[in-house]
C-alpha cells in the first residue's frame, strides 16, 4: 500500500510540473492571440488539479522508491502522462480522436517524432510549441529529469535513475550524486538548444522556427512546424547546422559534459562509442550518396551527397525529420537508413534503438567467441579500452537485444495482421520502437501515420513506449519473481 501511495505522490508532482509546462502554451497563445488560449487555460487548470489531487493527500508517505516501485513509476509516468497532454490538442482540435491525440503526445514524450497531424503550417504556434516542448522536456526522460528535484522532497533518485538508463552509463569525471548528475546533464543539453536556436536562426529560420527545431534537433525527436519538415526551407546551411547538432545529440551527454569541464576536445577522441558511431555514421553518408548518384536519383555527387548526408543522419540518430521523400530512393538506402537507427545513437544520449555500446559489446563477444573456438582452454577477458567488461554486463546486454528483435518481430506480426503491408509494417515498427519517425510506403516521409487505422496506431504507439524505456522496464514487471522480497 505504501508503494503504490508513494508513486501516486511523484507522478502527482510531475502532472504537477506538466501544467507548469503547459502554462508557457497558455502564456504564448495569450500573446499571441492564436485562438487556442481555452485549450491551454482548460488543459493547465484540470492536469493541475489533477495532479494536486494525487500530490497533496499523500504528503506523508514514506520517502522512499524501491527498485520495484522504480520501475512500475516508469512505466506508469510515460503511458499516463500523455493522457494529460492530449487535453490542449482535443480541445482545440474537436475532431480528432483520443486515440489520435494519444498517439500524437506519445510521439513526442518518447522524442519518435511520428505524427497523425497535417496542416502543420496553419497551427497556432501555441500548438506547435507544445509538441516541441513535449519532445525537448522528454529528450533526457521525463525520470532522469525527476530525479533533480526529487530530493528537495526528501525523496532519493538512484532507483528511478537506474530504472530509466538500464545498461552501460558513464560515470568517469560525472558529479558523484546522482541528483547532481542529472542536474550538470540537464545544464549541458540546455545550454547546446541555446547554441542551436542561435545557429537556426543565422542560418535563416525565424526565431520561433528555430526555437522548435532546436528542441526536436537536441531531442531527436523529429516534429517540424511545417507538413514539408525541413524540405520547407530548401537550405543547405540550416540541414547543415541540424546535421551537426542532431549528431551532437546521439553522442552520450556525459561525455560533453566531460569535454566542457576540461575544455577539450580529448573526451571524443577517448570514447570508443563516439568514434564507432561517427565512423558508421558519415561512412554510411559517403556509401548512400555515392549508390544515390549511381542510380542517376542525383545528377551529380555533391547533389547527392548533401540529401543522403542529412536525410541519413536525422534517421541513422533517430530524430525523424526529411527533406526529401527517401521513399522513392533505391531501396538499399533507406533500408540502410532504418538499420543504423537500430544501433547507432549513444549510451547516455537522446536517441533510441540497442546504442551504440551494447552493439560494440556484442561484436567483441562474437569476437571472443571464434577467438575461444580456436584457442579452447585461453583466459581472455573482454575489454573496452582498459576496462575489463563483466560477464554480468555481457549477460544483461545479449538479454537485451534477443528481447529487442523477439519484440520487433512480434509487433512486426501484429500490424502484419491488420492486413497493413509487409514493408509499411515493417519500417513503422522499426521507426516507432527506436523512436526514428517516419518509414516507407505507407508512413514515408510524403505521408504521416494518419492513414493507420485505431488498431495499427496502437501497436504503433505500444511499439514507441516499449522502445523508449527500453523493454525491460516494462517487460519486468510482468515476471513473477521480480516482485518477490
Amino acid at each position: 500500500m505504501n508503494v503504490m501511495l508513494t508513486i501516486v505522490h511523484i507522478f502527482g508532482l510531475v502532472t504537477m510540473g506538466f501544467s507548469g509546462l503547459m502554462s508557457t502554451c497558455l502564456l504564448t497563445s495569450k500573446l499571441a492571440n492564436d485562438g487556442a488560449t481555452t485549450a491551454f487555460l482548460d488543459g493547465t487548470l484540470i492536469t493541475f488539479l489533477m495532479g494536486a489531487l494525487m500530490f497533496i493527500p499523500t504528503l506523508n508517505t514514506p520517502k522512499k522508491v524501491s527498485r520495484q516501485a522504480g520501475f512500475l513509476l516508469v512505466t506508469i509516468t510515460w503511458s499516463l502522462i500523455p493522457v494529460f497532454c492530449t487535453i490542449p490538442l482535443m480541445i482545440y482540435l474537436p475532431a480528432l480522436s483520443f486515440n489520435d491525440a494519444y498517439f500524437e503526445t506519445v510521439s513526442g514524450l518518447t522524442t519518435t517524432g511520428a505524427t497523425i497531424l497535417t496542416g502543420l503550417d496553419n497551427l497556432p504556434i501555441s500548438i506547435n510549441l507544445w509538441r516541441h516542448e513535449l519532445c525537448w522536456i522528454a529528450g533526457m526522460g521525463i525520470i532522469i529529469f525527476a530525479v533533480a528535484i526529487l530530493p528537495i522532497l526528501g525523496i532519493g533518485g538512484m532507483q528511478l535513475y537506474k530504472a530509466e538508463s538500464p545498461g552501460t552509463v558513464k560515470e568517469s569525471d560525472l558529479p558523484p550524486r546522482i541528483a547532481q548528475t542529472a542536474k550538470a546533464l540537464w545544464l549541458v543539453y540546455a545550454g547546446i538548444t541555446i547554441v542551436c536556436v542561435f545557429a537556426l536562426r543565422l542560418a535563416g529560420m525565424d526565431w520561433f522556427d528555430a526555437i522548435c527545431h532546436a528542441f526536436s534537433a537536441m531531442s531527436l525527436g523529429g516534429f517540424s512546424t511545417h507538413d514539408s519538415s525541413v524540405g520547407f526551407f530548401d537550405s543547405l546551411s540550416i540541414e547543415v547546422v541540424l546535421t551537426v547538432f542532431q549528431l551532437l545529440a546521439a553522442i552520450n551527454f556525459a561525455t560533453h559534459f566531460v569535454a566542457l569541464k576540461k575544455h577539450s576536445f580529448q573526451p571524443y577522441a577517448y570514447d570508443r562509442e563516439v568514434r564507432a558511431f561517427l565512423l558508421l555514421v558519415l561512412g554510411s553518408c559517403v556509401l548512400a550518396a555515392f549508390v544515390l548518384w549511381d542510380n542517376g536519383t542525383y545528377p551529380d555527387f555533391f547533389t547527392a551527397l548533401r540529401y543522403a548526408t542529412f536525410n541519413l543522419v536525422t534517421v541513422a540518430t533517430d530524430c525523424g525529420f526529411a527533406n526529401q521523400d527517401f521513399n522513392k530512393w533505391p531501396i538499399f538506402v533507406p533500408m540502410w537508413m532504418l538499420f543504423l537507427s537500430c544501433l547507432s545513437a549513444s549510451s547516455g544520449s537522446t536517441g533510441g534503438g540497442i546504442r551504440m555500446i551494447r552493439t560494440i559489446i556484442l561484436m567483441k563477444q562474437a569476437r571472443l567467441e571464434m577467438f575461444k573456438f580456436i584457442h579452447p582452454y585461453a583466459i581472455r577477458p573482454m575489454k573496452i579500452g582498459d576496462t575489463i567488461v563483466s560477464n554480468n554486463i555481457i549477460t544483461s546486454v545479449t538479454g537485451f537485444i534477443f528481447l529487442y528483435f523477439i519484440c520487433i518481430v512480434i509487433l512486426v506480426f501484429a500490424l502484419l495482421l491488420s492486413g497493413l503491408d509487409f514493408m509499411s509494417s515493417l519500417s513503422a515498427i522499426i521507426a516507432c520502437f527506436n523512436n526514428a519517425g517516419p518509414g516507407l510506403n505507407e508512413v514515408g516521409p510524403a505521408t504521416n501515420y494518419a492513414s493507420l487505422s485505431d488498431y495499427q496506431k496502437a501497436v504503433c504507439t505500444f511499439a514507441m513506449l516499449l522502445g523508449r524505456v527500453q523493454i525491460f522496464s516494462i517487460v519486468i514487471l510482468f515476471v513473477p519473481e521480480f516482485w518477490r522480497k
